[in-house]
């Protein structure tokens, strides 16, 4: 079997969640230990992102023509990918959160949005807080002045009930 007929399927598999992603974060995972890539790769899959590690050249083929063809300048040694499918941030946010443990963990860039980031840019992107955790912000300060509203007009219609009572 040929080698090109080999890479194929791969190539295929990563065009697939390239095609789904919103985001993708390459980083290099050397120096992880077991233990700790066993709890990364739960806390991504927790909050729905793809990790997986490639050899270089396959990412590079199945970007080809994509948004996320601006990585292929990171795609130096060994690299892992994380893919944000629903949430743009969450690649980001979990692997920051996890450097910060463990150190050995190193951003190489990202593509969000179809924008290339570095790794300051990385570690920006990860404190914007998830879709979900800033619509219930928005929700709940959007409920506030609806509540005194409601509130102001219940003591209108109750003084006016005992108005119309007297």
């Amino acid at each position: 079997m040929a080698k090109v007929e080999l890479k194929a399927p791969v190539v295929d598999e990563i065009k697939g969640y390239v095609a789904d992603a919103k985001a993708a974060v390459l980083v290099d995972y050397r120096g992880l230990t077991v233990e700790q890539d066993t709890r990364l790769r739960r806390q991504l899959r927790e909050a729905g992102v793809v990790y997986k590690v490639y050899k270089n050249t396959m990412l590079h083929l199945a970007f080809d023509g994509t948004d996320f063809a601006q990585l292929d300048k990171d795609l130096k040694g060994p690299t892992a990918i994380a893919f944000g499918i629903d949430d743009e941030t969450a690649p980001a946010r979990v692997l920051n959160d996890f450097a910060k443990e463990a150190e050995a963990l190193q951003f190489k860039g990202a593509v969000v949005d179809g924008t290339y980031y570095d790794e300051a840019g990385i570690r920006a992107l990860a404190k914007i807080p998830s879709k979900d955790a800033l619509i219930s912000k928005l929700l709940g300060s959007l409920q506030s002045p609806i509540s005194n509203f409601a509130r102001v007009v219940k003591q209108i219609a109750e003084a006016q009930g005992e108005a119309a009572a007297e």
